[in-house]
């Protein structure tokens, strides 16, 4: 089998649970040995502080994962920054700026130099919008990675779910799985474990679900450490997905 290049995690929208599965996957790879770095290509809605605009997103990923790249690296790991919490063209629009592919592209093949792997996390779902003509998705197909979704599991989830299923494979790409994660706290009841088996079945893809993550919530500090059972979950989709 050809060696792993890297993962990209998508979502079905925003806010729903991309970081957390980045984390986890990051910090189970690593445990496992594997040299591996955190990749946000474009982040909105930065946060400023002491050192200037950050991405809230790599920040999260990094302290899960125990990591302290220096400044240049950062920037490679996020090399667009935007403050607007807003769509990623509109964000660079309002700052004067034009997102373009082919900088993502050489950020990535620099950080995959120095890296075994590098996990990369996408804004919003896969339609939005870049620039005036390129969405995420045009960036995932010039990457060329795998893909993992991350879903929510509630009431609204098997549209969203099965319309990016779908788009993805249409556009030849190869999705590993679905990760279904519980942003908000409560057990996972009927609804979410009928869209479990309904996602599993209509998109003919493996599905997992992801328990309540609290820890990874932009309004908390950065978590020192992501609960156990979400690691053993990443380190078992891995596994899986035959990542090693």
């Amino acid at each position: 089998m050809e060696a792993m290049q890297g993962l990209f995690i998508t979502g079905t929208d925003t806010g729903v649970g991309k970081t957390a599965v980045l984390g986890a996957l990051l910090c189970a790879l690593r445990r496992a040995g594997r040299d591996a770095v955190p990749m946000k290509p474009v982040q909105t809605g930065g946060r400023r502080g002491r050192k200037g605009l950050t991405s809230p997103d790599l920040t999260l990923a990094l302290a899960a994962a125990g990591l302290s790249p220096d400044a240049s690296e950062r920037r490679l790991m996020c090399p667009y920054l935007f403050a607007p919490a807003c769509s990623p063209h509109l964000a660079a629009a309002q700052a004067g700026r034009v997102i373009r592919i082919a900088a993502i592209l050489k950020a990535f093949h620099r950080l995959k130099t120095a890296h075994e792997i590098v996990l990369v996390e996408g804004a919003g779902g896969i339609l939005v919008p870049l620039n005036r003509r390129e969405t995420m998705l045009d960036l995932m197909k010039a990457l060329a990675l795998p893909v993992v979704v991350a879903a929510r599991p509630g009431l609204g989830t098997l549209n969203h779910t099965l319309l990016t299923l779908r788009e993805l494979r249409r556009q030849g790409l190869r999705v590993l799985g679905v990760i279904l994660v519980c942003t908000r706290p409560g057990r996972r009841g009927w609804i979410e474990q009928s869209n479990l088996e309904t996602i599993r079945r209509l998109g003919k893809t493996p599905v997992h679900y992801m328990g309540h993550l609290p820890a990874l919530s932009h309004r908390n500090r950065p978590p020192e450490r992501l609960p156990t059972q979400a690691l053993r979950e990443a380190a078992r989709w891995l596994k899986l997905w035959h990542v090693f």
